[in-house]
């Protein structure tokens, strides 16, 4: 599932993310999400996210929907 909708998305949501100077290259990093920094409910570029590990990128793909309800 794509990352362009905020509402799919929430903390503890395992994803694949593109930090901006990977942007390039497309190369992707996977983890768990802590924060969501987008405010709006959409981006064409994929919801900007802090992954557990500190990391910050915009999701391009929802790996489980972690313990959402």
């Amino acid at each position: 599932m794509d990352g362009t909708v905020r509402s799919r998305i929430a903390p503890g949501t395992r994803v694949s993310i593109v930090q901006k100077e990977d942007q390039r290259t497309g190369r992707r990093t996977e983890g768990i999400v802590r924060d969501i920094l987008t405010s709006s409910p959409t981006h064409p570029h994929g919801i900007k996210v802090r992954l557990e590990s500190g990391e910050v990128g915009r999701v391009q793909e929802i790996l489980s929907e972690g313990d959402r309800p």
